[in-house]
């Protein structure tokens, strides 16, 4: 995996690990803040490092400046305070999905955080565009799900959010074993994995917008955050 920070610039059968002490707060947008005069706790990080939930978030800056949106565009996302540092797409073995003001509440400014994460930017005017990311959990809460990215030009976020599922749940069921035909549309796929009992749910976060029509900048992007 290869890290990546602020300056380039993410219902199973475990139960979501505790709240910390002493963690950072939420602003009524739902982004971290650094907290008062309380200092955090000590914590100890589990190993091996296996996340017990994750959560969904999506955000769109426009700038000037490139770099600039980007960092716009995570703080849009409630992340921007944290050093993030991109992984890939297994969902873990009895992992749950917490909500995104949750998840915020247990991570710290400057943590080094795990994130599955699909961004896409243009300074094109009215160029459209779209990322997502889509999770696809099994029934067995022992086995692992999948998580994938996906980002595109011309694209409404139902698009992508459908296509970014498709990947994920077409992943997991081919190491389920669960035969298909992928020529067929996701729907009438869909139905098939769910008619095998094998997979439980899938869903996607998806982030669109088009150009700025002055020429700025304009990033969007998707984030599955990991947490542990």
């Amino acid at each position: 995996m290869s890290a990546r920070g602020r300056k380039g610039k993410g219902e199973a059968a475990a139960a979501p690990a505790r709240e910390e002490t002493g963690a950072a707060t939420t602003s009524p947008e739902g982004s971290l803040t650094v907290p008062g005069n309380v200092a955090a706790a000590p914590r100890t990080l589990p190993l091996p490092l296996v996340p017990r939930a994750v959560f969904f978030t999506k955000g769109c800056g426009v700038h000037r400046q490139r770099l600039q949106s980007f960092e716009l565009a995570l703080r849009r996302a409630g992340i921007a305070p944290l050093n993030l540092v991109r992984v890939s797409s297994i969902f873990p073995p009895g992992a749950v999905v917490v909500s995104r003001e949750r998840g915020l509440q247990r991570l710290q400014p400057g943590e080094i955080t795990f994130v599955v994460m699909s961004q896409c930017e243009t300074d094109e005017p009215n160029r459209l565009m779209a990322c997502s990311v889509g999770l696809a959990t099994p029934a067995d809460p022992a086995a692992f799900g999948y998580l994938s990215e996906h980002h595109a030009y011309g694209q409404t976020s139902k698009k992508a959010g459908d296509y970014a599922e498709d990947l994920a749940a077409t992943m997991l069921a081919s190491t389920l074993g669960i035969e298909f035909d992928p020529d067929k549309d996701y729907d009438q796929r869909r139905e098939i994995y769910r008619m095998s009992g094998r997979i439980v749910r899938t869903r996607s976060i998806a982030q669109s917008a088009e150009g700025d029509k002055d020429g700025r900048w304009t990033t969007v992007l998707t984030a599955a955050v990991l947490l542990f």
